[in-house]
């Protein structure tokens, strides 16, 4: 079975209890700091990926990592975890408890690209944006600044995605130019 899909059952399962228990949020807010440490820090992603180092090592890790503020829950989950040795799939069931999280709660991340920092005129034009795609009224915007795009934005909403970007442009002309002057020879 695929890492994938062994995480998703993880998040699934810790999901349904935490929201069972009624600590969805702080449970939320745990895997939501696992990658952003793991994001900030490759060496605790390598760190649980090594399968050299024992299960035991990795959990005193964790544990060291959450010893201010973490839930309960969430602390005996990395213990289970660690018991069957799937520390390497701790990354990805954060990654999906975040997606289940989301869905549940009506949240629509987009993911939005310009060659510049977005003033808040802007990121309310991109909200709305994305709202009517979507049709969810609750949006996370997730902002990244790439100077490669030259000018524009690329917007993913989902599997959409809207490329404004010059860059893009360019690459379309050049296309065009290539396949106009091939023709033309011809």
């Amino acid at each position: 079975m695929s890492n994938h899909r062994v995480a998703h059952r993880y998040a699934k399962s810790i999901m349904e209890l935490s929201l069972e228990k009624g600590i969805l949020e702080e449970v939320h807010a745990d895997f939501v700091k696992l990658s952003s440490m793991a994001k900030g820090n490759r060496d605790l992603t390598l760190l649980l990926n090594n399968p050299i180092i024992s299960s035991e090592k990795k959990l005193k890790v964790l544990n060291a990592l959450y010893a201010t503020g973490a839930q309960k829950m969430t602390l005996t989950f990395f213990e289970i975890v660690s018991r069957k040795g799937r520390e390497n799939i701790l990354v990805d069931v954060a990654k999906e408890f975040e997606n289940q999280y989301n869905i549940h709660k009506s949240i629509q991340v987009a993911e939005l690209t310009t060659t510049f920092a977005i003033d808040e005129k802007l990121r309310k034009q991109f909200l709305e944006v994305v709202k009517e795609i979507s049709g969810m009224e609750t949006v996370q915007l997730v902002e990244k600044i790439n100077p490669d795009l030259i000018g524009g934005y690329i917007l993913k909403v989902n599997d959409r995605q809207l490329d404004e970007s010059l860059s893009s442009k360019l690459r379309i002309l050049k296309a065009e130019f290539s396949e106009n002057h091939y023709e033309s020879k011809i």
